[in-house]
């Protein structure tokens, strides 16, 4: 028998052996994602906090034209936090399912509606600018943390082959 014999008995038991898939383990990646969701409302809750107890500077909601203050502008922003949190979830799920190198997908689209949240108070009203400056910033962070937290969550509920 010659060494090229050994060989290609050796490449066809390779061959022969199944591989591990690669996949997503849902659980683990919606039980991140619902974690997410809670960071993301808890940062709002915070970053409120801090605006408008230390800072004295009100909050302008999404869909509203004037500064929201207290409870009411707590609860959007919380709500909304965690729906993105949630939405990022399902679209990085989405994503692995249906894409090629799907972060880098995932970063793009995520990065891109991060920075529309924060460019859009800047510039679809006439506030005064510390209330806009103070909701692109919370905005911001909030966005960066989803990012980071589904990108996180996304490593440790796949397994690469």
């Amino acid at each position: 028998m010659s060494e090229a014999d050994d060989r290609t008995r050796e490449m066809s038991r390779e061959a022969a052996r199944p591989r591990p898939r690669s996949g997503v383990n849902p659980g683990r990646l919606w039980a991140g994602g619902v974690a997410t969701a809670v960071i993301a409302a808890l940062i709002a809750l915070v970053g409120l906090l801090i605006l408008q107890v230390l800072l004295q500077i009100p909050y302008l909601a999404p869909a509203v034209s004037e500064p929201l203050d207290g409870w009411a502008a707590a609860q959007s922003l919380a709500i909304w936090a965690a729906v993105a949190g949630l939405a990022a979830t399902g679209l990085a799920h989405l994503l692995l399912v249906a894409v090629p190198s799907p972060m880098s997908y995932f970063g793009w689209i995520a990065g891109l509606l991060t920075a529309l949240a924060a460019v859009s108070p800047l510039i679809l009203t006439e506030q005064p600018w510390t209330v806009r400056i103070a909701t692109a910033v919370i905005h911001l962070v909030i966005g960066m943390s989803i990012i980071s937290l589904v990108t996180t969550t996304v490593t440790s509920a796949t397994n690469r082959a």
